[in-house]
């Protein structure tokens, strides 16, 4: 691993009785993108707040930059730049006038402020919008700003919660593409908190998965999935010739099956039709018609046994093939588990 710019150390943040972050121990590397996930309630703000200085830990370390964050909060302030999900702005300033604000509260001198604060703009592709007031923007444009205005101070590490919340399909895909670019062009580190886990998985380097203030699963996606694997649960996709009416209870009775989906045809997909259980549903089909299944597993081996029973059921077997999982599968496994596989 590249040097940590992040590095957590059996931090622990108690309320009480209720332990909010208990014995965390993290590190994220210099220019990473890291995903932190997990249900409301797990830590993750807490957490956050300790990391720039906030609040204090009950126990442990957060060192931030090469300084400890509650010995020098105010050095880690000035390298550490932390969007919030709801970031307030002046409402009856402009865009501009926001940005040259923070920047001057941050000591840049008026030239540099009016400077990076265009020069951002344009980044975020909010240069028409400059001069218009902030009560007058859209929400994508609030988040767009909002990135802007974590920038002005040109920290080292920016934190984003919860960033895409409240925009549209086309602005999470340009926002998520610009903190990419920032993070891979400029060797930003970034510390992404989300609940979208599409969005996590589709710029983030690694993933922690974050329940009951404790880190219970982390690494990249890849990683994860072995991980998974190497536990004996699988996924294993079939295509099939015909259509069995008792395909579905039948294999649904092996002994390791947890569970067996119908996966809908492309034509399906597009006239917006369901997946459908197979087992126990009476679904009239034309003859000559494919059928295409998703059969989880949580014992290992399990792939000749279903081809077996799907060339006993009297149908030809077409395809047979394990899924990989996604970060979907991944969050789920663990958090049904809680203490992971």
């Amino acid at each position: 691993m590249a040097e940590a710019i992040i590095a957590l150390r059996q931090l622990s943040k108690h309320y009480g009785d209720k332990k909010a972050v208990d014995r965390l121990d993290l590190e994220i590397a210099r220019g990473e993108i890291f995903g932190l996930l997990g249900p409301n309630g797990a830590g993750k703000t807490t957490t956050i707040l300790m990391m720039l200085g906030l609040t204090e830990p009950t126990a442990g370390s957060a060192l931030v930059c090469g300084s400890d964050a509650t010995r020098h909060p105010l050095e880690v302030k000035r390298r550490v730049g932390y969007m919030p999900d709801d970031i307030g702005f002046y409402e009856d300033r402009s865009g501009l006038d926001n940005l040259i604000f923070t920047a001057r509260l941050n000591g840049v001198s008026p030239r540099d402020a009016a400077d990076r604060a265009e020069a951002l703009l344009r980044r975020v592709g909010l240069e028409e919008a400059a001069d218009q007031r902030v009560g007058t923007y859209s929400r994508g444009m609030r988040q767009r700003l909002g990135l802007a205005d974590v920038l002005i101070k040109r920290p080292q590490v920016v934190i984003l919660d919860e960033p895409t919340l409240g925009i549209d399909p086309q602005g999470v895909r340009e926002l998520l593409a610009l903190i990419s670019d920032l993070s891979r062009k400029e060797g930003l580190t970034v510390l992404l908190c989300s609940h979208h886990l599409h969005q996590v998985q589709q710029i983030c380097d690694r993933v922690g998965l974050f329940v009951r203030g404790r880190l219970i699963a982390c690494g990249t996606i890849e990683a994860l999935a072995e991980q998974l694997n190497a536990s004996g649960t699988a996924q294993i996709e079939l295509r099939l010739a015909g259509w069995p009416p008792d395909i579905g209870a039948r294999l649904q009775a092996l002994q390791g099956v947890t569970a067996v989906r119908r996966l809908p045809e492309e034509s399906e997909q597009a006239s917006g039709a369901t997946d459908a259980e197979t087992g126990g549903v009476h679904v009239e089909h034309g003859q000559g018609q494919e059928l295409r299944l998703l059969v989880e597993c949580a014992a290992p081996g399990l792939a000749p046994a279903i081809a077996a029973e799907v060339h006993a059921s009297g149908t030809a077997l077409l395809e047979l093939r394990r899924v990989a999982y996604g970060l979907d599968d991944i969050y789920r496994t663990y958090f049904e588990g809680e203490d992971g596989p």
